[in-house]
């Protein structure tokens, strides 16, 4: 198979790269840099807001896997990361339907909920979440994957054009991945549980307002929008409320890689949204009692979960693509 990946360039591209030449896979990767070199790929200079540029990269493709995006509000205003995310993933599905390409695997993110970036609180209705949750995005990032989603459905409904997109949370390379890494943030995260836990439910409560006081203090200020690192500095050190970003889930760039190939190969039609990440979570503490402590007002749960079983649902990725995380940080933490 021939497949166009765009913005290969970063870990996430590289795995998938890495992986999808492992197989057998001819690939050619476009990025908006000249002179590159891309290992086991042909390298071209081409911006995905140049259509006419991307009509001849795709000529004798058979599928696409569309990366190049701007990956938070941080790296444009708004109305830059809407035009790269939006109006560039309009031009990669429009010159693959001119090609006749039947199959794109584009990266979406788990911030399509809307969670993470906005300016304003999201509320979760029950756990763990899932696709049919409701979005509420209120930044332009977050806002551009609900807008990207809805692309690849249009070109599924005009074009046949079947395909994925994945909603990815932090993907994270070796070393960062490895036991040492996972072990050491578990141990913070234990120890903050703890401390929280050791609390009268008054006093729990008094902390957990404090930590939103100070979280709604960084969103009023659009801190995620700020230059990078911007949003770090603004919300609490605590560990646990910063992983509560992303619901205390990330994924190994390896399987992110292998979510991608499978997304390419899959015997399925139409266009899926699907949450790829870890099958745990990566704290070390039990996943109720993060409810417990950072969503106290959530009482639904659609189905019973493991004591560590991600709050992140995978259920559909599972039955769709066969994906199942070959590197789970629960293989760390027993």
């Amino acid at each position: 198979m021939k497949v166009l990946i765009t913005g290969g360039i970063g870990n996430v591209g590289t795995a998938i790269i890495e992986r999808l030449a492992r197989k057998g896979f001819s690939l050619r990767v476009i990025g908006r840099r000249a002179g590159m070199t891309v290992a086991n790929a042909h390298y071209a200079q081409c911006d995905i807001t140049d259509i006419d540029g991307l009509k001849r990269q795709v000529a004798g493709m058979d599928a696409i896997v569309h990366l190049a995006a701007f990956g938070n509000p941080s790296l444009g205003t708004p109305d830059v990361v809407f035009k790269m995310n939006c109006q560039g993933t309009f031009n990669v599905y429009e010159a693959a339907a001119k090609a006749g390409i039947k199959r794109v695997v584009t990266a979406s993110s788990i911030n399509a909920l809307g969670f993470g970036m906005g300016v304003r609180d999201f509320r979760v209705d029950y756990f763990p979440i899932d696709e049919a949750h409701p979005t509420s995005p209120t930044d332009a990032y977050s806002f551009s994957k609900n807008v990207v989603e809805s692309i690849a459905d249009f070109y599924w409904r005009r074009d046949g054009i079947s395909g994925a997109c994945l909603r990815l949370p932090a993907v994270v390379p070796p070393p960062h991945y490895d036991e040492a890494a996972i072990k050491a943030v578990a141990a913070k995260c234990r120890a903050e549980a703890q401390e929280m836990l050791s609390l009268s439910p008054e006093q729990r409560r008094v902390r957990y307002d404090g930590y939103m006081k100070a979280l709604d203090g960084a969103r009023s200020i659009r801190a995620a929008e700020l230059p990078p690192k911007g949003w770090q500095g603004a919300v609490p050190g605590h560990v646990l409320m910063q992983m509560r970003q992303d619901l205390w889930t990330a994924v190994d760039d390896r399987d992110s890689a292998q979510a991608t190939e499978k997304a390419l190969t899959g015997a399925y039609t139409g266009s899926n949204v699907l949450f790829i990440n870890d099958s745990h979570n990566h704290t070390g503490v039990p996943s109720k009692t993060l409810v417990e402590l950072f969503y106290p007002y959530v009482t639904t749960w659609k189905k019973p979960l493991g004591d560590y079983d991600t709050l992140v649902s995978i259920d559909k990725a599972r039955a769709l693509l066969g994906y199942e995380p070959e590197y789970s940080a629960q293989r760390f933490l027993g």
